[in-house]
């Protein structure tokens, strides 16, 4: 097989540009110097994944997706290196002009001869031309942030189809990757494509941010030293994004980093909510506003719930706003448990109601954007140190850990032994004759076995008291009370550093701790 020449698309190197926009994909980008640090923490599975697919006998057509931030852009390259034969990003807020001049630079810079395309049909002909001119072998084209490039009327996705439908798919030798951070337009205009596009997309790689071993791994391989309790900590704050934890200082606590980056006027994270919103979607305004009502009930609004607190109208573009955040892993939509002839709506499809469908919110940054940064002193700089005491920071630190519970039901499975069981999570709310009761999280097995899941985030082992123990025996009993179920129920506690047991303590029947989601 002859090597490729590649093609270097813009003046600076591609890890010049890497370096340029400090992308992160479980690497520390940056040293405490500022310097380019090469060491790279996870992603094992999408690194094989990528490696296959470039490997094949048969051209691919791969998308990259993720939120803003999550590293897509360098694993990419830590994959693929410099061997690329065509590589380009789109420009953020440019016109089609400039979009369509950007992406012919790297043609012309192999043959100045060809002119400027007018469309992104001329466009991708000329890029059809140029690697037929290359030699004999695999040809891996990568476009970093597509959805830019896709501007008003411009008739991009046709220019695209186009390419890939009348040549590149009838090859062998053409390894197309496609990436961008608005996860939506990813989704929608390729994978979801209803037109000639249409399951044209041979394979998707969708990265989320890291787990809490993956963040564990991260500051290990930095020189932090960091305890399960403070790594959860800047978990429940951050949300495992790469890019948010390559701001942290091993030289400070974490409440002096949180300080720093978010409550300092100044601080690089100070304004993230809006510009990670706004970067994703075009008219995030009404994003917003969801993810605001959601903000309000920890265990989620019906879809008609949300209709009525944020006044938008029903239609698709809600439906569409919907799939956008949960594609974004912002919220997550799930059926609540009800019992019907004795089985659950979740092992009976059929009798499911999609009015009764629960949407909630799920990302750590944005819950600290609401529980924390909105009612923040705006002229504390040292905000969250100074609230380490707080009510605020226990309202917060309770609900967000139960969050992060939610983000680790894997490891929470894995740890009890029932990884390879099906289960539905769910939270859930029921009235009986005298009383109410709400659970956080509930694990409903397949081996006719449920998990009612208690979740404490404390700074000791946590020591039940006569009051707890109440709670949980309402909770239990009102729930096998109006949901008539016959499944096994098994009260598991979850906590920071364990239970310290004593009379009260009897009720619990698995235990779990912090350390558990660290597997």
């Amino acid at each position: 097989m002859a090597k490729m020449t590649p093609l270097r698309p813009f003046s600076c190197n591609f890890l010049g540009y890497l370096k340029k926009k400090k992308y992160l994909c479980g690497i520390s980008s940056t040293n405490n110097q500022g310097g380019m640090n090469k060491l790279f923490i996870g992603r094992e599975k999408e690194q094989q994944q990528l490696k296959e697919y470039l490997n094949s006998e048969q051209s691919e057509f791969i998308a990259v997706y993720g939120r803003r931030r999550v590293g897509k852009t360098f694993l990419i390259q830590k994959v693929i290196g410099n061997d690329y034969a065509f590589y380009v990003a789109g420009m953020n807020k440019v016109s089609m002009r400039i979009q369509l001049k950007n992406f012919m630079q790297g043609i012309r810079k192999s043959n100045p001869e060809v002119p400027l395309a007018t469309t992104w049909l001329d466009a991708f002909m000329a890029l059809e031309s140029y690697l037929e001119s290359l030699p004999e072998g695999k040809k891996i084209v990568f476009i970093d942030e597509m959805p830019w490039m896709d501007t008003p009327r411009s008739n991009f996705i046709s220019g695209l189809e186009h390419f890939w439908n009348s040549w590149a798919s009838w090859r062998d030798d053409i390894k197309l990757i496609v990436c961008g951070s608005a996860t939506s337009w990813i989704i929608n205009n390729l994978i979801k494509n209803r037109g000639g596009l249409h399951n044209r997309v041979t394979h998707k790689i969708p990265l989320k941010p890291f787990t809490l071993k993956e963040c564990q791994m991260y500051f290990d391989a930095r020189g932090f030293r960091l305890s399960t309790k403070q790594i959860a900590e800047c978990y429940m704050v951050l949300g495992g994004v790469p890019f948010y934890l390559s701001k942290m200082n091993k030289g400070e606590g974490v409440a002096q980093n949180i300080d720093r980056l978010v409550f300092a006027e100044d601080g690089e994270l100070h304004d993230e909510f809006q510009s990670l919103y706004n970067s994703l979607y075009k008219n995030a305004a009404n994003h917003i506003k969801v993810v605001t009502a959601l903000a309000t009930k920890g265990k989620g609004l019906t879809r008609q719930e949300v209709l009525e607190k944020t006044k938008l109208s029903d239609n698709g573009k809600f439906s569409m706003m919907l799939e956008e955040l949960e594609s974004c892993g912002f919220i997550r939509s799930y059926e609540p448990f009800i019992m019907i002839n004795g089985i659950p709506t979740s092992q009976n499809s059929g009798e499911r109601k999609n009015t009764d469908t629960l949407y909630q919110l799920v990302d750590s940054f944005t819950l600290f954007y609401f529980q924390v940064m909105k009612k923040a002193d705006a002229h504390d700089a040292n905000y969250w140190s100074n609230n380490q005491n707080s009510h605020v920071y226990s309202t917060w630190s309770g609900l967000s850990f139960e969050m992060l519970c939610l983000n680790h039901v894997d490891q929470i499975k894995k740890a009890l032994g029932i990884s390879g069981i099906t289960a539905n999570v769910f939270s859930w709310f029921g009235k009986g004759e005298q009383r109410s009761a709400q659970i956080d999280m509930l694990i409903d097995r397949a081996d006719r076995t449920i998990n009612i899941c208690e979740m404490k985030f404390w700074n000791r082992p946590y020591t039940m008291t006569a009051k707890d123990e109440d709670d949980i025996e309402r909770k239990v009993s009102t729930f096998i009370e109006t949901t008539n179920t016959d499944k096994n129920v098994i009260v598991t506690m979850i906590t920071t550093k364990g239970l310290d047991r004593n009379e009260h303590s009897e009720c619990i029947q698995r235990e779990l701790t912090l350390d558990d989601l660290f597997c």
